[in-house]
């Protein structure tokens, strides 16, 4: 049972003047189909999955429409899909998470920028920056600038994000430039309403399809000599018609303020949090009111030189908030008033801090000095009043370092892991043991779920370079290497770069090399999309034992390895740690020189239980028998060196107090949570730990076979206990 995006899908369906109530990305992709859009791809990634996995869940519904929705292999096929609107009047969306999936998209953007658009494009990108990120530390901007693209940035209201999807799509076709329109966590996350527009079919579809293709056109292409044309047209023609759009439809807005001598110029994205900063200072109220006039720039590239200098004119100051670095914006609107000689003071970098996300706190601080030095005099009690906050702020930091040094922490470092009863735990015990005969190895991580194992208590993993490279980045390592390096990735990550960027190369250059894949059927990382080895509806629905793992009945990867060459190929239970162990000593020790890789079957255990609950649930309810499985610790055995735990990192496996007055080391012990994987006792086995683990079966609606002999045994048993 997958996850179902029903309630969205029907949000999707409204019509003219309802009211649509819900997040912010939902509301971008119901923007899509208000502004008639033709197709849409991408590649799923935080903070903006949702798009893509409610259009591909609502396939049914858009085919109605007319519109086409891909889940594509990675982002470069995704942008590649854009291609479509560079000949015929086609609006085409894309998504995916950056600036990791801006840079795998870079060459078709290239491209694509280059030769222009005549159906407008849009790329919604999730700009996942700031401490809540996942990803690299860099900035959408820069790629809007090299390639001139223009750079969405709207306020975070869904009245307003809605309005600028459908400016998006024109100012792309007024000026032939692709749009990019780039949403934060919380933009994507923002509650809200607005008024619905119809859906609107677009004129060329998969409905109403094209009689010929378009004629050739040398210029259309991004290929010498025709692409040094293209470059001049990008400063004589294009951005012009951007600017001019921009002005004209009035996309960057200007909130006046009494306070007419300053101004505040601000990406749109961060316009909630500047008001809510402002209202510390008493310079806002809470419905957006500001008493410092606002230019807001919803779009953030190209900026308008011309209402750039009318706003800083004759201002004895203006604050430039932008988020990330280097300042581009700052950067550029420092040039524009030094161009038309206007001397006003640019405040930005200077007192906001460089690096990380523009939260409240950061933004007050900033503010604070820029209010000590210009508006003390009118706003002292305001400035003294956020000043001693800041501070008792800071004293009670102090305090409680003061407290806790030199004493053990309150609580321990928790780092985040993996899923209770997750089939890739049990692969890095085993990595573990199996570095216990052959000696430590130098692993190539990858991104994906896997990337948990390089916190303890694994910590194995030397580079993270990028989704599915892992094989790729140990090419400079393993020549230079007594052991033989071990690279991991994941299926989604085999599938996106790994098979070409990876097992290609490596099969080409005759390399010695190890590779483990991880199968649980899904790209699990992103939300559990479906990918190409993933099993079928069919097998999910027929399957006879739901409790069994069924990605083994979808054997695309060890065909495409065998089909490629792959010569040392063996799959394994990722639960059978012992297995496991033995075939990864095989693989380091074996006399075979080429690539070696390792399959390693388990099923994702979110997509296992979302299968199997609804399952049990049926069984208990037609009162028939349910059985599952409980591992527990006997602490009487319990030798309390917690091996066990520092092998496994289950959370469900933890401490408890010893109930043997006479010893003073904790036991190990099993939680509620427990799912019954296995791989304590595996770990255990494996490991030759003590005997400690016992399996539990707990049944419900038992059989009356089973009541009677629980009868028989329970007498038994306090007989027992009393000895």
């Amino acid at each position: 049972m997958e996850v179902s995006f029903h309630e969205e899908i029907k949000l999707l369906q409204l019509g003219e003047g309802e009211q649509f109530h819900g997040e912010g990305i939902l509301a971008i992709t119901k923007a899509l189909l208000q502004s008639g859009v033709s197709y849409i791809g991408g590649y799923q990634g935080a903070p903006v999955s949702h798009l893509l996995d409610v259009m591909v869940q609502a396939k049914d519904y858009l085919s109605t429409l007319g519109v086409h929705v891909e889940a594509c292999s990675n982002e470069a096929s995704a942008a590649a899909m854009l291609g479509a609107s560079i000949h015929y009047p086609m609006r085409g969306a894309v998504t995916w998470k950056s600036i990791v999936g801006t840079n795998v998209a870079a060459d078709a953007l290239s491209n694509l920028s280059s030769a222009g658009v005549l159906g407008g494009v849009l790329i919604v990108v999730g700009e996942d920056y700031g401490e809540g990120a996942s990803v690299i530390q860099e900035r959408t901007h820069a790629y809007a600038m090299k390639s001139s693209m223009i750079l969405l940035d709207p306020r975070p209201n869904l009245s307003q994000m809605v309005n600028m999807v459908e400016h998006g799509f024109a100012l792309s076709e007024c000026s032939n430039m692709p749009a990019m329109m780039e949403l934060r966590i919380r933009a994507c996350h923002v509650k809200g309403q607005f008024e619905a527009k119809n859906n609107i079919s677009p004129t060329i579809s998969s409905n109403q399809l094209l009689n010929e293709p378009a004629k050739f056109n040398y210029e259309k292409l991004s290929h010498p000599p025709v692409t040094f044309v293209q470059e001049k047209l990008k400063f004589q023609s294009r951005i012009p018609a951007a600017q001019n759009y921009i002005v004209e439809k009035n996309l960057n807005e200007i909130i006046n303020g009494e306070h007419k001598n300053f101004g505040i110029i601000v990406q749109g994205g961060l316009y909630n949090t500047l008001i809510r900063s402002l209202v510390q200072f008493d310079l806002a109220d809470s419905y957006g009111n500001s008493k410092i006039p606002i230019l807001v720039l919803n779009v953030t590239y190209p900026l308008v030189p011309n209402q750039i200098e009318l706003f800083c004119k004759h201002k004895d100051a203006i604050i430039v908030v932008e988020e990330g670095q280097p300042e581009y914006i700052e950067q550029e609107i420092s040039l524009a008033l030094r161009r038309a000689r206007i001397e006003t003071p640019i405040h930005g970098k200077d007192i906001f801090q460089h690096a990380g996300e523009y939260n409240a706190d950061v933004m007050i601080k900033g503010l604070l000095t820029f209010a000590n030095n210009y508006l003390s005099a009118q706003y002292q009690e305001s400035i003294v009043r956020v000043q001693a906050h800041i501070t008792q702020l800071e004293e009670r930091k102090k305090v409680v370092a003061t407290l806790l040094k030199g004493l053990p922490a309150a609580l321990p470092p928790r780092p985040p892991g993996f899923c209770i009863g997750c089939p890739e735990r049990p692969v890095f015990s085993a990595i573990k043991l199996a570095q216990q005969t052959v000696g430590d190895v130098h692993i190539s991580a990858d991104i994906g779920c896997h990337a948990f194992g390089t916190f303890p208590p694994f910590s194995s993993g030397h580079t993270i370079l990028g989704y599915g490279m892992s094989l790729a980045s140990r090419a400079g390592v393993s020549p230079s290497m007594q052991r033989r390096v071990l690279s991991i990735m994941g299926d989604g990550g085999f599938w996106h770069n790994g098979l070409l960027t990876g097992v290609q190369s490596a099969l080409f250059n005759a390399d010695d090399a190890v590779l483990l894949i991880f199968k649980n059927g899904y790209t699990s990382a992103t939300g559990t999309q479906d990918i190409l080895s993933t099993p079928s509806s069919l097998e999910k629905k027929d399957a006879v034992d739901k409790l069994k793992s069924l990605v083994h009945t979808n054997q695309s990867i060890e065909k495409t390895l065998k089909g490629l060459g792959v010569q040392w190929l063996k799959t394994v239970d990722t639960y059978q740690v012992d297995q496991v162990r033995r075939v990864l000593i095989e693989a380091f020790t074996s006399s075979f020189n080429g690539l070696k890789v390792i399959v390693a079957e388990g099923e994702c255990q979110l997509e296992r239980q979302r299968r199997i609950k609804p399952w049990l649930l049926s069984l208990l309810k037609a009162g028939k028998r349910v059985m599952r499985v409980k591992y527990g610790v006997d602490a009487d055995v319990c030798n309390g060196d917690h091996a066990c735990i520092r092998l496994s990192g289950c959370p469900t496996l933890t401490l408890k107090d010893n109930p043997d007055p006479l010893k003073l080391d904790p036991v190990a012990s099993v939680i509620d949570g427990c799912l019954g994987c296995g791989l304590c006792g595996e770990n255990a086995h494996a490991a030759t730990l003590c005997p400690s683990f016992y399996r539990t079966e707990v049944i419900q609606n038992p059989t009356l076979g089973e009541k009677l002999l629980h009868l028989i045994r329970a007498p038994v048993l306090r007989l027992l206990q009393t000895h």
